[in-house]
């Protein structure tokens, strides 16, 4: 696909965050790009209400890296941005990044894609939901994972009003009700701190251990201090060190509300409230769900409660319903991709932002992942052969195994510094052993 045979036409599906970044990166190595977005909006999961179904923004929803590291890196956010912009400014922002860029003529809005298939000749097939078809050099897919809610065993055992955060959107619906969150992430305490000014009372299910982190420390950003005081070649215990000691600083310990302190890699968590309305007791943590019996709720350590509502921020399933099964196997809500982006076996088919960067953007890291499709496509990088790119998935599993808990929820996770070294590898061409091609450490 290096232009010998005319200019590649490479399809995008998906006009979020990772979609116009692949589009723009494309465009600027002279491919020409269509993008079909299902909606009638661009920004994906941070417009509220969008019409494609497929956005989980509530009304509190901000970003929790500062807008600076988060922006991508050849187009920062407008000057008087706050540091942790809500989803209205961030919608906007990438409107005005698909504008600046050339991406929004490029969009097919109201699109949806229903099938795509192997067309021969190393082509792929495009179905839309209103019947058309068309044939493209390679397709990259980018619609988003967060829109497949995956919901507990026990959902289906409650009498209460039930919901997945996916269709969180404010509290007032929720005023003087008792409220279980089940769930411990970023959404899960947003939403414990939304419902905190407003519910009868509010608990959070923790089933696993959990460290919540301070957004800003001795006045400045979290993220900032990390960058300064962890270095590449930290191992990852000191690095957790190192972010139990800042949460000690500003919260103490875990144990102190309730919790446990990871002893692992997790994900780390951050809001600013949360705790507080722990402190005046409007909020409270539960540990994990033993059973569930109508509205009364059993825990694992003997005791139960009676709640009218439960909201489970369970995370969400990696749907494909696009793609014939046998092109990519998803296990633990994770697909089987080279570097989270290729698929070994079938060339052409590409990935952007199918990940959970475990430290910083996810959005500047969709920049990575575009530079170095928009090189493949122009032929200034080339791909390992599909044995080697198995290998190197199949470390990343065990990898995986050994540095995460045994939790889906970790499926998608990242690493960002090895993982941004394996892509620069890839992109020079000195991505010659498995060892330079490993995303963990």
């Amino acid at each position: 696909m290096n232009g010998q045979q005319g200019t590649p036409r490479i399809a995008v599906v998906g006009a979020g965050s990772g979609g116009i970044c692949a589009a723009k990166n494309l465009i600027a190595a002279g491919v020409d790009v269509t993008v079909f977005e299902i909606g009638s909006k661009i920004g994906g999961m941070w417009v509220y209400e969008n019409d494609s179904g497929r956005s989980s923004a509530y009304s509190s929803l901000r970003i929790n890296s500062e807008q600076r590291v988060t922006a991508y890196p050849d187009y920062p956010f407008p000057d008087g941005t706050p540091i942790y912009p809500g989803h209205e400014l961030v919608a906007a922002y990438l409107k005005s990044y698909a504008d600046h860029f050339g991406v929004t003529e490029r969009v097919q809005f109201n699109s949806e894609v229903t099938r795509i298939e192997d067309a021969g000749d190393g082509k792929w097939r495009i179905r839309l939901a209103n019947g058309d078809e068309s044939v493209w050099d390679g397709v990259v897919v980018s619609p988003g994972h967060q829109a497949e809610p995956h919901h507990p065993d026990f959902h289906e055992d409650f009498a209460g009003e039930y919901l997945h955060v996916h269709h969180y959107r404010t509290p007032g619906s929720f005023a003087g009700k008792r409220v279980l969150v089940v769930g411990m992430g970023n959404s899960a305490l947003d939403v414990g701190a939304d419902l905190a000014k407003v519910a009868k009372s509010v608990e959070l299910v923790a089933r696993s251990p959990v460290l919540i982190l301070p957004r800003d420390i001795f006045g400045r950003p979290l993220p900032r201090i990390l960058r300064k005081v962890e270095r590449p070649w930290m191992p990852w215990e000191m690095k957790r060190r190192i972010r139990v000691g800042l949460s000690a600083i500003a919260y103490g310990s875990m144990e102190s509300y309730g919790l446990k302190t990871p002893k692992t890699r997790t994900h780390g968590t951050m809001q600013p409230a949360i705790l507080d309305f722990v402190a005046d007791g409007r909020v409270s943590f539960r540990p994990g769900i033993k059973s569930v019996d109508g509205q009364k709720v059993a825990f694992e350590d003997g005791g139960c409660g009676e709640y009218d509502v439960m909201i489970a921020a369970t995370g969400y399933e990696v749907d494909l319903p696009f793609l014939p099964e046998d092109v990519v196997r998803v296990q633990n809500r994770k697909p089987d991709l080279y570097l989270r982006m290729f698929a070994p076996e079938h060339p052409g088919l590409y990935f952007v932002g199918y990940f959970n960067n475990a430290a910083g953007s996810n959005i500047s890291l969709m920049d990575l992942q575009g530079r170095a499709l928009a090189k493949l496509v122009a032929g200034e990088a080339t791909l390992p052969s599909p044995s080697e790119m198995r290998e190197a998935i199949e470390a990343e599993v065990e990898d995986q195994k050994r540095l995460f808990p045994d939790r889906s929820r970790y499926g998608l996770e990242l690493d960002p510094v090895p993982y941004r070294e394996a892509i620069e590898a890839f992109m020079t061409g000195t991505a010659d052993d498995l060892s330079k091609r490993r995303i963990f450490r």
